[in-house]
């Protein structure tokens, strides 16, 4: 390892930390260098923005308005008049 990090803990983070390193049979520094590559993006080697995360579910949904996308102003005031 290049550089050390010493960092302290609130007590409920530090019990949930020992928790998921004896499930994982890891150490817990294991666990913090994970946590920090997936939070950090380091894995996938660049920053990804939050809709190439959700890209497969865009358009995935059914509203039921057949005109939602050309009309959205008139829908959304709708929605507001009755209370939704």
């Amino acid at each position: 390892m290049e550089h050390q990090l010493t960092i302290r803990l609130p007590a409920d983070l530090s019990r949930a930390l020992r928790t998921a390193a004896r499930r994982m049979q890891r150490k817990s520094s294991d666990i913090v260098r994970l946590a920090l590559r997936e939070f950090l993006g380091a894995s996938a080697g660049a920053q990804r923005r939050h809709a190439d995360r959700v890209r497969s579910l865009i358009g995935s949904l059914e509203s039921g308005i057949p005109d939602l996308a050309e009309e959205p102003r008139v829908h959304i005031l709708e929605s507001l008049r009755r209370g939704r």
